[in-house]
């Protein structure tokens, strides 16, 4: 199973845009998204180009290959924009012998781990900065920001395919 994972778009048709082309491109079978897939949280700028009803649009065109779980940002109002659930805290992914618990980031993360089995994986975004790190037991992985990267990394995703992750530039 290929799997593209992402974060963090916060209303940027922009960015959402060059997302889903690279989902066409790569032949991915499924689109994780954790979350702030509209707003852009009174702690950020507007992210280039912002319209999040673009955003809708674009994403509810993926319902049937979409997962995802809701972020920070992420609200009731923004739900009944989409055509799929988003308002999940977290979601469980099994693929190619591989456990992964999906969350956002805000409440889970490598500082405040959920109970998590022996060599699965953490996936988050909220933080905005690419990373995968062994915690142990586990292996932590943030696909960082697809609009809104932070601490001079690029905009970015990860992928996983036939049981391992990599971290990815957005361009």
């Amino acid at each position: 199973m290929k799997l593209l994972i992402a974060s963090d778009i916060h209303g940027s048709a922009l960015w959402c845009k060059r997302l889903l082309r690279e989902f066409d491109r790569g032949g991915y079978d499924k689109l994780i998204l954790l979350g702030d897939l509209l707003y852009h949280g009174p702690r950020n700028p507007l992210p280039e180009g912002h319209d999040p009803k673009s955003v809708a649009d674009m994403l509810n065109k993926y319902r049937e290959r979409l997962i995802c779980v809701r972020g920070n940002c992420d609200c009731e109002v923004d739900q009944m924009m989409l055509d799929f659930p988003m308002l999940a805290d977290y979601a469980w992914i099994y693929a190619d012998g591989c456990e992964m618990f999906a969350s956002h980031g805000h409440i889970h993360n490598k500082e405040s781990l959920p109970p998590l089995p022996k060599g699965a994986y953490l996936l988050n975004g909220h933080f905005h900065v690419p990373e995968i790190t062994s915690l142990g037991d586990v292996t932590y992985i943030n696909c960082g920001s697809a609009a809104l990267p932070k601490n001079g990394s690029p905009h970015s995703f990860a992928v996983f395919e036939g049981g391992s992750f990599a971290l990815c530039q957005l361009d």
